[in-house]
């Protein structure tokens, strides 16, 4: 990826009906190779929270973990759009809590734009965020962060909230976001949704009618974390090939057949016979059987 892809690279692509692709990611080593296979959108999702620290829900991110991740990613993806997620309780206590958070993502971790989950409640929060400059992604639908106020993931099954939606995705574009995610919504009310904007839209569990599609990376890879959620496809067994990696490392320390003589380091030959002739020299090493 030699280009920078902004705002309107992926305008461009969607007007011209061509989709990009999203993953999460999380560290810079992947995100590198993520740069080299030239993934045009990364978001560093509050999902790390359960995949990489192993925590139950969402929930346990931080603002401090999500910057320092979020630039991490960064410096290995410098082209890539690149999205931060706003934790939990980053941004519901206060308007200036949720600019001055919004912020850091921007300024320390070099964000393109911020993710906040919301619906039409989040209004003024949204305009206040927007007006201050800060480009935002908004999440609808299923919102993670909330998951305990609801037993249902799948939402817009019924045609009432679908309604609901798209309305509150319209008041979301009039509001200033600079894109929308839709999370586990109905491939219909999804379809409707991208076709009413410019935008870019990103599904997640959201069907085919999107500009984007989101996956975390422990899905594409079946590494422990995985959901086997519907809308998820794994691409390689990564984790099972990493299993066995382990296996092979430890079955050899184990036989001590590594590390061997080509994995070490040698002294010159006549510094090593110097060595040699020094050790015959002083007392020799007392081990105990």
């Amino acid at each position: 990826m030699n280009n920078k892809i902004t705002l309107t690279t992926l305008k461009n692509l969607k007007k011209n009906n061509r989709r990009f692709a999203t993953l999460t990611c999380y560290d810079h080593a992947t995100a590198v190779i993520m740069h080299q296979a030239g993934i045009e959108s990364i978001l560093v999702g509050d999902s790390l929270a359960q995949v990489m620290l192993g925590h139950p829900t969402t929930r346990q991110a931080t603002m401090d973990i999500m910057i320092a991740l979020t630039a991490a990613v960064r410096r290995g993806a410098p082209m890539a759009w690149l999205v931060g997620d706003m934790p939990f309780l980053s941004y519901q206590v206060s308007p200036q809590q949720a600019i001055t958070n919004a912020g850091r993502f921007m300024a320390e971790a070099g964000c393109d734009i911020v993710k906040i989950e919301v619906d039409h409640r989040h209004l003024a929060l949204v305009k206040t965020l927007t007006t201050a400059g800060i480009p935002i992604m908004a999440h609808l639908g299923y919102m993670p962060q909330s998951a305990g106020q609801s037993d249902k993931i799948v939402q817009t099954r019924d045609q009432t909230k679908a309604q609901q939606l798209v309305k509150d995705a319209m008041a979301m574009i009039d509001a200033g976001v600079s894109s929308i995610l839709l999370e586990c919504v109905t491939d219909t009310t999804a379809r409707a949704i991208a076709e009413r904007t410019d935008l870019p839209v990103v599904s997640c569990g959201s069907g085919p009618n999107c500009d984007s599609q989101v996956l975390v990376l422990h899905e594409l890879l079946n590494l422990p974390g995985a959901t086997g959620a519907k809308f998820n496809k794994t691409y390689a067994p990564i984790g099972e090939q990493m299993k066995s990696a382990f296996e092979a490392y430890a079955r050899d320390i184990h036989n001590k057949e590594f590390p061997d003589q080509n994995h070490c380091y040698h002294m010159p030959p006549e510094e090593q016979a110097a060595f040699e002739q020094w050790l015959q020299s002083i007392d020799p090493i007392n081990r105990t059987p």
